[in-house]
């Protein structure tokens, strides 16, 4: 007989958990999408109180925090990097994150606790065991390929070869759809049978398609629910034959607008933003304008400069059509928004409306970008990125000709996206004005959420459900 110890029962290991961010998931899609129906109906669910802004980038950071954007800092998807002079949105590094993860809290009460990132946004940089997130190749020649980035490297080539490449233009731009996800669903598949995380957290972006394109009424819309639901159908059944615990969230819902909202070109109508021009086009100069705004679909912060210019602004934009309400110091205190990452007034649109990043005033003066699909050079978010340019006979012929020139390993530029934003029909970012149009939280445990989940929340309900921390008491967590 051995005189080593025995080892620990197997139920002494923390609960297995796999974390689905559906995003734009509402009660009302929830009714196209039988198995997530089914998980709900043998579990629980109940409403989610999201954030300001409900964007994915502020979202997710509060589920893995459990604090607001004026604590861990992602006041959005993006902001003014004042020490830069420069906007920049969909950066990636977890070093922008403040605040202690859910995976450092189940560390510290379950050492060697495994965490798995299949494309929740911050993933690089991020302490955790395996990553995947997009991450294009950019060529010193300008060109630009599908690719993604992992953790451990080798995990690259083992996903590549099973799954083919990140299909990157099927994630984002006119050919967004539901290949990425498939993508995504079948990596996450492959490494909980491969490395059995201790907690998977996928992110499925494929409501957030057609529900900006069409809105969240139209058939298209419910359509694509019920085609993401037949997607994430193989994995719930991996989850339920494992023994997995399923959580399935969403960060905001999509709800109909029809408005675009300019704001930038009220600021630049008085005199407020300036631009600098190169070779006929205009382009932002953030660091000589006395204000102006970073646009986040239905938020934006209007950064200004100079505090003697806080009343031309409100001046410039208090009569500016679709604009709800205007945060200030202590509206952006209330909101959970106090960072100095924020703009120094808060912007939140009208329910049907959204706010453009357009700063120009001639389409004829725009930058080359503002037709590509380019979230890195934008000062803002342009969902119209979502559309080939329909006012253009020749938009199929120029994304046929890039495309192949990009397959001969030419440059190539796919300026196809339009400068009219009217096509849009979805947005989100204000918070929900009733539950129906809101973020859900389903769990396949029964009794595990209670009447309403707080973002703040999510941290310390998943930790609940893995068995390693304490009860939680927060609300919405069972005691």
């Amino acid at each position: 007989m051995s005189d080593t110890p025995e080892q620990a029962p197997d139920a002494a290991r923390p609960t297995p958990l796999l974390v689905l961010d559906v995003v734009g998931l509402t009660p009302a899609l929830l009714r196209h999408m039988p198995h997530l129906t089914e998980l709900a109906e043998n579990g629980s669910r109940a409403p989610l109180s999201t954030v300001l802004p409900a964007v994915t980038c502020s979202a997710q950071s509060t589920f893995l925090t459990g604090t607001l954007p004026a604590e861990h800092g992602i006041v959005g998807n993006g902001w003014y990097f004042r020490e830069l002079g420069d906007v920049l949105l969909w950066r990636q590094h977890n070093g922008l994150v403040s605040g202690d993860k859910l995976w450092d809290a189940a560390r510290r009460a379950h050492p060697g606790y495994t965490v798995a990132n299949v494309c929740w946004w911050y993933a690089m940089g991020a302490d955790t065991d395996y990553t995947v997130t997009p991450r294009p190749v950019y060529y010193a020649d300008g060109r630009k390929e599908p690719d993604c980035y992992t953790r451990p490297p080798e995990l690259h080539d083992e996903l590549t070869a099973e799954l083919g490449t990140f299909p990157l233009f099927h994630f984002w731009g006119p050919g967004a759809d539901l290949v990425s996800s498939q993508w995504i669903v079948d990596a996450t598949r492959h490494l909980i049978a491969t490395r059995r995380p201790d907690l998977a957290l996928t992110y499925v972006p494929h409501l957030d398609y057609d529900l900006q394109r069409y809105g969240p009424d139209d058939p298209r819309s419910h359509r694509a629910a019920a085609e993401l639901d037949a997607v994430l159908a193989p994995l719930l059944a991996d989850a339920r034959a494992e023994g997995r615990t399923v959580v399935a969230l969403s960060e905001y819902g999509i709800t109909p607008v029809s408005r675009p909202v300019d704001i930038n070109r009220a600021l630049r109508r008085a005199g407020l933003l300036e631009v600098h021009t190169q070779d006929g086009m205009e382009y932002l100069d953030p660091m000589a304008s006395r204000a102006f705004a970073v646009a986040d679909h239905q938020l934006a912060h209007v950064y200004v400069r100079r505090p003697e210019d806080l009343d031309a602004t409100r001046e410039a934009l208090k009569d500016l059509e679709g604009l709800g309400e205007l945060l200030d110091d202590e509206g952006k205190k209330a909101a959970g928004l106090d960072h100095p990452r924020s703009g120094e007034l808060v912007a939140v649109a009208e329910p049907d409306a959204w706010f453009t990043y357009y700063y120009w005033l001639d389409d004829a003066r725009a930058p080359d970008f503002a037709q590509l699909v380019e979230i890195h050079r934008k000062p803002g978010y342009d969902p119209v990125e979502l559309f080939m340019d329909p006012l253009d006979p020749y938009v199929r012929v120029k994304a046929a000709t890039a495309i192949a020139r990009k397959k001969l390993g030419m440059r190539y530029r796919l300026a196809v996206v339009p400068l009219d934003p009217s096509p849009i029909r979805g947005s989100h970012g204000r918070l929900p004005a009733s539950d129906d149009e809101g973020p859900l939280i389903l769990c396949s445990t029964p009794r595990a959420v209670g009447d309403r989940v707080a973002a703040t929340d999510v941290k310390s309900l998943l930790l609940h459900l893995a068995g390693v921390h304490g009860p939680a008491t927060t609300e919405g967590v069972p005691e």
